[in-house]
């Protein structure tokens, strides 16, 4: 497979991104060297749960994508909707991992509406860590009516 761009991940080492028609990689492998993911396993969870999309269809953690295929990868609330420019099936840094892929301009829009939702709609209790101290604890039996008695 002849590649089309070399990038340094660190030091003297240097990563290929193939990027010719013919080339393929595993989707699941792809994932995690696009750093969608932090193990391959959670990649083909994701994939397993139908989180993950190419070209609209739903597919499983072996499929091969090319370039050009468009990915659709759901994590938790956030949606990304990218198109494949480079493959490769090893893990690099990040700025090397951006070469693989571009976000199309309505996924980063809706993306960043979805992060805005979540900022102004952040619920009290998952700042909250322990147990309730002894004032809110007397507040929350005040508010459920209940004596405290068990």
């Amino acid at each position: 497979m002849p590649c089309c761009r070399w990038a340094r991940i660190s030091g003297s080492s240097w990563w290929n991104v193939f990027c010719r028609e013919g080339s393929v990689v595993r989707i699941d492998k792809w994932l995690w060297a696009a750093r969608f993911f932090k193990t391959r396993s959670l990649a083909c969870a994701a994939v397993e749960k139908n989180r993950v999309q190419v070209n609209a269809a739903p597919i499983k953690p072996a499929k091969e994508i090319r370039v050009g295929d468009m990915v659709h990868i759901q994590i938790g609330t956030l949606r990304w909707e990218v198109q494949v420019l480079g493959l490769s099936d090893k893990r690099g840094s990040a700025s090397v991992a951006r070469l693989l892929y571009q976000e199309t301009v309505a996924s980063i829009a809706q993306r960043n509406a979805t992060l805005e939702l979540q900022k102004l709609q952040k619920e009290p209790a998952h700042e909250r860590k322990g147990r309730p101290t002894k004032r809110e604890r007397r507040d929350l039996e005040k508010i459920s009516g209940g004596t405290g008695d068990w």
